[in-house]
């Protein structure tokens, strides 16, 4: 049948108008996506505004040292007598420099008579003695007792000698060698720093009794500083720590830091921990509970020192270390502080010190806070982000500790050996430290 010419001639012009159609289709589903796209980067714009605003609100300022438990004034209301403790090893540089001009205006706020300074020092092939011989004579002239100990015996004495019968603190490690472990020597040089406070409480002649311990790393500090980490929360702590830094912002001392749940920091970078309860301290400037920290600077209440047993610095058992696993003396020490679960481990964030004047400039800025607005917020998404991605490996390192402690708990024992237990097992890593001649090293 024919078809009259006008229908003919309509048809291209309908073929035409359903391209249109579906090409106007097009349009408005890709305008319509654009849209939807558009709303939904809007609104996490307006969501990441959101956080930054509430990042920033939430969290006090970082250059006030901590109000209402952190103790900002330069003021010693009770008193307290304090037995200070450092070890040191070629530090000549900043000894003169920042860390004996600080220990001596702080000895003179606190008053000599409330004081006592115990150094250790050995091995150091600088001026670290000389340096601690000019200390030792500066707190003479002030009237501070003290106990300065330099030692002539270097750490290549002490790696070379052979060692005793039965003499812990060494293991046979995978270079074929039997050598001599970091931790335990650590250890006995803050036990050697340490033995001084049972011996003045226990004289006949002016007996003295400590309220605090404090220990100082090789760090640059301030009085003001020592004053607030001593009273924060109002003394009332089994052990408080500054945080540290030597590149920032970058936190440094995670080897013995684990915060509430005995986790080692998430990343180091703040806000540091996953552990809700020390996240959210960190966050708000508030003392955070930890299980462990050390970071440059810490004060002990003095009780556990004077008990018996005495409280004392120690490595893990050499037949557990020789399985390549390690744990700082300044981790389990808390470990094995009675007053650790009743009075607690915290962490002070506003107490920042350092290991150089540059990193010291950026923590503790003359004016603002520290972190920035910016560095809390990359902080935070760096946290998740390292939460997110890491713990496949935190799992995996985690259980391979485990596997080894229990290889250890179960393994032969020495005749005569006790119930093999190590209970500090959140100090505990996949790690084997050795001491050198100039050094420590990883094996």
């Amino acid at each position: 049948m024919l078809r009259p010419a006008a229908w003919q001639e309509a048809m291209p012009n309908d073929t035409g108008s359903d391209a249109d159609r579906l090409k106007a289709r097009g349009g408005a589903s890709l305008r319509n996506f654009h849209r939807r796209l558009r709303a939904l980067l809007l609104f996490l714009s307006l969501l990441i505004f959101l956080e930054i605003l509430w990042t920033c609100s939430r969290s006090t300022p970082a250059t006030r040292i901590l109000k209402g438990g952190g103790g900002s004034e330069l003021t010693n209301t009770y008193k307290q007598r304090v037995y200070i403790a450092a070890l040191h090893y070629n530090d000549e540089e900043l000894l003169r420099k920042h860390w004996i001009p600080s220990l001596l205006d702080l000895v003179q706020h606190w008053d000599p008579e409330n004081v006592y300074v115990s150094i250790t020092e050995s091995g150091s092939w600088d001026g670290t003695k000389d340096a601690l011989r000019d200390l030792d004579n500066e707190l003479e002239k002030l009237g501070v007792e003290r106990s300065i100990v330099v030692s002539n015996r270097t750490h290549e004495d002490e790696v070379t000698r052979k060692p005793a019968a039965n003499e812990t603190g060494w293991i046979q490690t995978p270079r074929g060698e039997l050598e001599m472990r970091r931790i335990p020597f650590l250890a006995a040089q803050r036990n050697e720093a340490m033995k001084k406070i049972q011996q003045l409480a226990s004289r006949t002649e002016n007996p003295r009794v400590f309220d605090k311990i404090l220990w100082l790393n090789d760090v640059i500090f301030k009085t003001d500083q020592v004053t607030a980490l001593i009273n924060t929360r109002h003394g009332d702590y089994a052990a408080v720590c500054s945080i540290d830094f030597s590149h920032p912002p970058e936190f440094y001392d995670s080897f013995a830091t684990r915060d509430i749940k005995g986790q080692a920091p998430v990343t180091n970078f703040w806000p540091l921990f996953n552990a809700p309860e020390s996240y959210k301290a960190v966050s708000t400037y508030s003392p955070v509970p930890v299980q462990s920290c050390w970071n440059g600077m810490v004060v002990f209440d003095a009780k556990p020192f004077y008990h018996e047993p005495t409280l004392q610095f120690r490595g893990i058992p050499d037949t557990l270390a020789a399985m390549h696993v390690e744990g700082s003396e300044c981790c389990l020490i808390h470990v094995d502080n009675t007053l650790s679960k009743d009075k607690g481990v915290w962490l002070n964030p506003n107490v920042r010190v350092t290991y150089n004047e540059e990193a010291n400039d950026v923590v503790n800025p003359e004016k603002g806070g520290w972190p920035t607005s910016s560095g809390k917020v990359q902080g935070i998404w760096r946290n998740r982000w390292a939460w997110w991605t890491g713990w496949p490996w935190r799992w995996y390192a985690e259980r391979k500790v485990d596997r080894k402690l229990k290889a250890w708990e179960l393994g032969e024992k020495a005749e005569g050996e006790a119930l093999r237990n190590e209970p500090g097992r959140i100090c505990l890593v996949d790690e084997m430290q050795i001491l050198l001649a100039n050094g420590w090293m990883h094996l």
